[in-house]
């Protein structure tokens, strides 16, 4: 027996317990009887304003240091470029935005905010497929509406500045584009299961209160390594939200990127988690030996 199977208690440390955690069992593939649950619709509540504040916040912050950065509009001249809060500002901001939101949310709907977090969930069957499809479909209409408030208040520099859409940037090709985002993606699902890894949230306090900071971070420094490849998607809800609102040509020509990328990602990274790291595959198979 090894250690993440047993756990000393007591005073004289003379009793172990088999295990000091308990994994939740997987959720149904379809389960109706949530239909009925008020809590299903609350946490669909919370992802759709959860994302549109998300989207609020971060295409405003890229509209408006593309704004600051415009020698012809700011009056700032040839200083211009060093203005605004840059491409470290419009990191935090989404960043930080996702520390805040999955803070305030992760108690009421898990704080998904983003539907390739969501279909990795579902794939590790953390949540069904009812409350995984209403989840995608709350977070796609938040962020239509969370950059449609952009629009209406910012409504002189929206289209001048691109609408804050993700495109594929000059010089890139789709496949160095759509390996940015598999990646990047990959990176924030991958920390999302680990920060709430029922058996690290056993053995470390402290772990549940602080889940939200990583996961943030993960944003943060994916978006660092990916604004000039894509302006960063690994957020289909995202990239759709600003590109409906937007209606250009240009961030539809490969709309696709931002949604075949980071629900790649998404898989890859809940295949690694659950069946590589958690080995759920050898634990699988054992029990199938057991039933033998």
């Amino acid at each position: 027996m090894g250690k993440d199977d047993v756990v000393q208690s007591g005073a004289g440390g003379g009793e172990f317990a088999a295990k000091d955690y308990t994994d939740p069992p997987p959720a149904p593939l379809v389960d109706a009887a949530e239909l009925g649950s008020w809590s299903l619709y609350r946490a669909v509540i919370a992802e759709f304003i959860a994302t549109l504040l998300f989207l609020y916040v971060t295409v405003a912050t890229v509209i408006g240091y593309k704004h600051q950065t415009d020698a012809s509009a700011s009056g700032a001249g040839a200083d211009a470029a060093c203005g605004g809060v840059g491409v470290l500002g419009i990191a935090w901001a989404f960043g930080g935005m996702i520390f805040v939101l999955v803070y305030c949310t992760a108690g009421i709907s898990g704080g998904h905010i983003n539907p390739a977090v969501t279909f990795g969930l579902f794939l590790a069957r953390k949540v069904s497929l009812v409350r995984a499809l209403l989840y995608m479909v709350a977070q796609c209409l938040g962020a239509v509406c969370g950059v449609g408030l952009v629009k209406a208040f910012q409504s002189a520099y929206f289209d001048r500045y691109g609408g804050g859409a993700n495109s594929l940037a000059s010089g890139y090709s789709r496949g160095a584009g759509l390996g940015a985002e598999i990646v990047g993606t990959f990176v924030l699902v991958y920390t999302v299961f680990s920060a709430t890894d029922p058996k690290r949230n056993a053995r470390d306090s402290h772990v549940p209160v602080l889940a939200p900071l990583p996961i943030g971070f993960a944003v943060f420094m994916v978006h660092l390594a990916t604004i000039p490849v894509t302006g960063t998607g690994i957020n289909p809800a995202r990239s759709l939200g600003a590109a409906v609102v937007y209606n250009k040509d240009k961030p539809w020509d490969d709309h696709w990127i931002f949604w075949v990328g980071p629900l790649l990602g998404a898989a890859i990274a809940a295949f690694y988690h659950q069946y590589i790291l958690r080995a759920g595959a050898i634990k699988a198979l054992g029990s199938f030996r057991s039933n033998a």
